[in-house]
């Protein structure tokens, strides 16, 4: 017989049974985190039918990834001995989101030695332990809205983190001046609101006068409704009121969205029979929860606002400083060109910083018909980046002007960015380490004459573009990579060299110019980067599948090439030459006073057989007289030799009385005689080159000689016999000017053709 106090029957259960009849999921793990147990309440939490997740990471039971370091974090911490408690979100295997709350401990050793880690978990707000597990939900809020500054990203992460764990649907509503208009609209199982009942995303709202969304904005207050079927409210619509009546909305908590005083909206929750709870009804609690969470929600929509406020204005400035949408319409090119602002991406944090870039490229159109084309990228993103940017491409234009070859360009470009140097004031006073050093600028600068196919170029630490021919694909070849803009800091005198290179371009040659943000840190699925050769040779792949289609398509696949989210800005640029030849005239002729003529003559049989209007024509053929005359008269003529002057007390032996239309210094006959008949040589014959070149809306007329100096208009008096012939070009034609070449000076002049 047992005695009193003694159990009635031998109480020996095992672990198994206990820890299966748990309302508790209990997980336990090796040291690597991979589990080795699970109860029945752990299968049922996370949704497994079987033993799936035993002997796989503790990742397996559906931790969303962007909970992982989290999950990370817990193991480190519980294997040191101590505990650890948070929120996860977790996928289960129906593709349904659950909240869980984790408690974790570690698993020891009769010794003392950890050899595990122990973790308890239950929904978040289905334990007994409600006040607690809801204070977790604010924390996961916080989290989630810490995410983003983008304000569509801030407000869906809100409504996946309140459906269906909080609520069945989710309305958050903002004023945009004084409309009030849906933002979001996120309702449990995946079910959508028919059209025409409950306001659309996008769609404008009106509450009517005693809605309970109305009078949270009137109050200033969140408002709560715990029992829909007592209440009666104004719907905006019937429409809305019959669904309302249809889903069974059982409950309803709406809060206002405040800031700074400011209303910015109205964030709402609702139960209804879409989901099935034990209680379907808020209480004052869940009103006070939902009242801090519009707190915070109201203060990351306000940041989001501003930042996107901030963000359209620098993407506006930095738009404004790169050329237009739509390129130029050239002889003998198809241009298209594509730029592309880096996302705001999580891991690196918010701010202007990750939107606007350096990335720069431009089409400068120059005399006869040539084109400029520069790609470059300063170092650096924000924007000071982009200023930087805005000034490098407006000093290149003005330094294309002059038609110098590309090498001077960037010598002179490279002068101007070390002028960049500035003080900063720091508030320990100055000191040597306030001067802000000259941006770093790496690009190339091209020169290309669609008429005899030759492309002239300089680098200066760019990347080399891809060149398309016949459909093969491969990099258009440097002799020198050529030092960055920039790297030569003030007060240091070594001499930057760059390169000039010269290539000639097939008919129907392309090149596909970039900057390093498309093939610098592109992500890969497993969280590793793709190395830039990797990403290079999907570029080269890409663009050798589109080589058979337009230059927008080329730009399209070249972007699309590499996949992930891009972690600069990237600029491309793609040009295709003509497959025809265009036309072109040109002849050499003895810088005689009777050529001028000849050159005429040419000139109008040119024109004629181009079909140009006689009215054009004829102006032509005057402009061609005027600057054939001028070269034939004055820049032809031999120049005064240098001599050398004796200085005497008194003055100069030579006196300078005049200068020609070209800048040449006339002299008095009795300026200078002494020993003019020893020696004297005739000098040669000079000789002039006449090229006219026919484009789709325009010609030029060019004019080559041998005389460096370049002309220039001055005022001819009533007078005078001469001096007006290039303020009559100046006067008529569309642009003239002139630059140098190798061996002399090219005065050219453009007419537009009009039909």
């Amino acid at each position: 017989m047992k005695r009193w106090g003694d159990p009635p029957f031998d109480a020996h259960l095992p672990p198994e049974t206990v820890l299966n009849q748990m309302e508790m999921a209990v997980i336990v793990c090796d040291r690597f985190s991979n589990v080795i147990y699970g109860n029945a309440f752990a299968r049922q939490l996370f949704g497994f039918g079987g033993d799936d997740f035993i002997g796989h990471s503790v990742l397996s039971l559906g931790i969303a990834e962007e909970d992982h370091e989290q999950a990370t974090e817990l193991a480190r911490h519980v294997l040191k001995g101590n505990v650890w408690e948070g929120t996860f979100c977790n996928m289960r295997a129906d593709g349904t989101t659950v909240y869980t709350r984790a408690h974790a401990v570690p698993l020891r050793h009769p010794s003392g030695a950890v050899d595990g880690i122990v973790i308890f978990a239950r929904e978040a707000l289905r334990s007994n332990q409600r006040e607690q597990e809801r204070y977790g939900l604010l924390e996961r809020i916080g989290e989630r809205l810490g995410g983003s500054l983008e304000l569509e990203t801030t407000l869906r992460r809100v409504a996946d983190t309140l459906v269906p764990q909080f609520a069945d649907h989710c309305f958050i509503d903002l004023f945009s001046g004084d409309r009030l208009y849906r933002r979001v609209s996120r309702h449990a199982a995946g079910w959508e609101p028919p059209p025409g009942t409950w306001a659309e995303v996008g769609e404008p709202i009106s509450y009517p006068p005693g809605h309970f969304s109305a009078k949270a904005m009137n109050r200033r207050d969140a408002v709560l409704v715990e029992d829909m079927v007592q209440h009666r409210f104004s719907a905006p619509n019937e429409s809305s009121k019959r669904l309302g009546d249809e889903m069974g909305i059982t409950s309803v908590i709406s809060a206002p969205l405040l800031v700074r005083g400011e209303l910015l909206g109205v964030m709402s929750m609702a139960l209804s029979n879409l989901s099935k709870r034990p209680d379907p009804h808020y209480d004052g609690f869940d009103r006070d929860l939902l009242g801090a969470i519009a707190s915070r929600v109201a203060l990351a929509v306000d940041n989001a606002l501003l930042f996107e406020e901030e963000r359209e204005t620098a993407l506006a400035f930095q738009k404004h400083l790169l050329p237009g949408e739509r390129p130029p319409r050239l002889d003998g090119l198809q241009i298209a060109w594509r730029y592309e602002p880096a996302r705001p991406l999580e891991s690196h944090g918010h701010g202007i910083q990750t939107q606007v870039g350096g990335d720069w490229y431009d089409v400068i159109p120059l005399s006869a018909g040539r084109v400029g084309l520069v790609i470059g990228d300063v170092e650096g993103r924000g924007a000071r980046a982009a200023a930087v940017m805005g000034q490098l491409r407006a000093a290149l234009r003005a330094f294309a002007q002059d038609d110098k070859p590309p090498a001077e360009i960037l010598r002179e470009l490279d002068e101007w960015v070390r002028t960049m140097t500035r003080p900063e004031r720091m508030r320990s006073g100055w000191n040597s380490d306030d001067l802000v050093r000259p941006p770093l600028v790496s690009c190339t600068y091209f020169v290309y004459d669609a008429w005899s196919r030759v492309l002239e170029f300089a680098n200066a630490g760019h990347d080399p573009p891809l060149l398309i021919v016949d459909g093969e694909v491969s990099e258009l070849p440097f002799e020198s990579e050529g030092a960055m803009l920039g790297v030569r800091a003030p007060g240091v005198g070594a001499e930057i060299f760059f390169t000039e290179e010269t290539a000639e371009l097939k008919p129907g040659a392309t090149l596909v110019l970039y900057t390093d943000g498309l093939i610098d840190r592109r992500p890969r699925d497993n969280g590793d980067y793709y190395s830039r050769e990797e990403s290079r040779e999907l570029v080269r792949a890409a663009v050798g599948e589109a080589a058979g289609g337009d230059v927008e398509a080329i730009a399209r696949a070249a972007y699309e090439a590499v996949p992930g989210d891009i972690n600069d800005d990237v600029a491309i640029v793609v040009i295709r030459t003509a497959p025809e030849e265009l036309a072109v005239e040109e002849r050499t002729f003895p810088a005689e006073p009777i050529m001028v003529s000849e050159a005429r003559r040419m000139a109008a049989d040119a024109f004629a057989a181009w079909g140009m209007l006689d009215e054009q024509a004829e102006l032509a053929c005057l402009l061609v007289s005027e600057v054939v005359t001028n070269v034939v008269l004055h820049a032809t003529a031999t120049p005064a030799s240098p001599r050398r002057e004796l200085v005497l007390d008194g003055p100069p032996l030579v006196q300078f009385n005049d200068t020609d239309e070209f800048g040449a210094v006339a002299f008095d006959e009795d300026d200078w005689n002494l020993g003019a008949d020893l020696g004297r040589r005739e000098p040669p014959t000079k000789e002039f080159r006449l090229r006219l070149r026919h484009g789709a809306g325009a010609v030029w007329v060019e004019v080559f000689d041998s005389d460096m100096r370049l002309p220039r208009i001055r005022s001819a008096g009533e007078t005078d016999e001469g001096g007006r012939g290039l303020y009559l070009v100046d006067q008529l034609a569309s642009r003239w000017g002139a630059r140098p070449t190798a061996d002399g000076k090219a005065v050219w002049f453009e007419l537009p053709l009009t039909p």
